[in-house]
């Protein structure tokens, strides 16, 4: 597949219009449904290139859109979710700083 083609597995006879969020590969069982004893078998069937993770992150923004930004009376939740999303990020990149201060005893 190369930029603005449908994937090879897509079928417009079989599939209908192209969805962008939706996975049109091979049926699995879904993780929630998995026993610990197939998880070594289930991980080992994922496909683990940059491309199926490209395509992955891409399917879950275009889930995401959809619910959140696209719809006609859109709330406040997308907004809420960027900026609670943008303070855990900038939380996790000066955690460091964080952990240094734990330690430190402040005398008035």
């Amino acid at each position: 597949m190369v930029w603005g083609e449908y994937p090879a597995e897509f079928n417009p006879k079989v599939h209908g219009p192209y969805d962008p969020a939706r996975f049109y590969g091979k049926k699995d069982t879904p993780f929630t449904q998995v026993r610990l004893r197939e998880l070594g078998s289930w991980l080992a069937r994922r496909n683990k290139t940059p491309r199926a993770a490209t395509q992955a992150v891409s399917r879950a923004w275009w889930r995401w859109q959809q619910k959140y930004l696209l719809p006609e009376k859109m709330g406040v939740a997308p907004f809420i979710q960027i900026a609670v999303g943008s303070m855990a990020f900038f939380y996790l990149i000066n955690y460091t700083k964080y952990k240094a201060h734990r330690t430190q005893k402040y005398h008035w």
